[in-house]
């Protein structure tokens, strides 16, 4: 089944995205996190499923976070979420 995604830019770091399940609804996201994050632009919406093609993340990884928190974030090649989540809680 088809998940339709809304995916926006953070300004913290280059590539990072956080994709959303419903547009401009940030209130699933811990304050914590989200301030982490720096200024989030709108990118696009794109509808998802197994199949989809994305450049850096597994389509099937991003349905079930959307499915289960209401949020997928992609991390830059650099950063992973271990050292995201120290950066956090320091």
């Amino acid at each position: 089944m088809p998940t339709f995604c809304y995916i926006y830019s953070c300004a913290a770091k280059q590539d990072m995205y956080i994709y959303l399940a419903e547009k401009n609804d940030f209130a699933c996201i811990d304050e914590i996190l989200i301030n982490t994050l720096g200024e989030l632009s709108f990118t696009m919406s794109l509808e998802l499923n197994k199949d989809s093609k994305l450049a850096k993340e597994d389509p099937v990884k991003v349905m079930a976070n959307l499915q289960s928190q209401k949020f997928h974030l992609q991390l830059p090649a650099e950063i992973s979420i271990e050292q995201l989540m120290a950066k956090i809680t320091q």
